[in-house]
């Protein structure tokens, strides 16, 4: 069908510090999509407040034109949005109500590679004095989605993969040996001590024998 990756979020609230409105197209402003299949540009709005009579469009803006693609209105939060203007049958409206978030995404169907531009998505609610909030979305039309080149990634991942592995391996080594240097010694020390032991019992033994008196 289409591929999206979603839009950032442009968020405006009233300097006199009440809860405005926000609206919102996700993540990312650039959306991809193949020519000829339908893409789905999101918007959403929310609001802190009630609404009522809330007016939105969306417009699109190329090198060379700018163009009012769809405008209606919104009751409230539990009707969907009332139809004002259009401007063809390849453009839908794809609204969905929600407790906290409301869905004005649009539509486009059969996408050419002429649709490519921004599209903009504007909502202004009344009982914010008529403030106007918007987010804008980026369409990238393509023949054929490109699959990215990951071989330069694993080649370094692997890389990267195989030193820290050498690094342990260098740090084990080292404990190994310096345990066995360290036993080495252990041994080397008891080995004199019990030399020097056995000598001094001898020293003393030979010292008795020549201080014993004659009968």
């Amino acid at each position: 069908m289409y591929h999206l990756s979603l839009s950032s979020t442009a968020v405006l609230f009233l300097p006199s510090g009440a809860l405005g409105l926000e609206v919102s197209a996700g993540k990312n402003n650039e959306v991809t999509a193949l020519n000829g299949s339908d893409v789905l540009l999101p918007c959403l709005f929310s609001t802190c407040i009630d609404f009522e009579n809330v007016r939105f469009w969306w417009t699109y803006n190329s090198t060379d034109t700018f163009t009012t693609l769809y405008e209606g209105s919104i009751k409230n939060k539990q009707v969907l949005p009332k139809v004002k203007t259009k401007f063809n049958e390849q453009i839908e409206l794809a609204p969905k109500t929600g407790p906290k978030e409301y869905n004005i995404s649009l539509l486009i169907k059969n996408v050419d590679f002429v649709d490519a531009g921004k599209y903009t998505c504007h909502v202004i609610n009344p009982k914010e004095k008529n403030a106007k909030h918007q987010t804008t979305v980026n369409l990238n039309v393509v023949e054929k989605f490109v699959k990215k080149d990951n071989t330069l990634m694993m080649i370094i991942l692997a890389a990267v993969g195989g030193f820290i592995g050498f690094l342990i391996l260098v740090f084990i080594l080292k404990k190994v040996i310096c345990f066995a240097i360290k036993k080495n010694q252990e041994k080397k020390k008891e080995y004199l001590v019990n030399c020097s032991g056995n000598d001094n019992t001898e020293n003393v033994s030979k010292a008795d024998t020549k201080e014993k008196p004659k009968a």
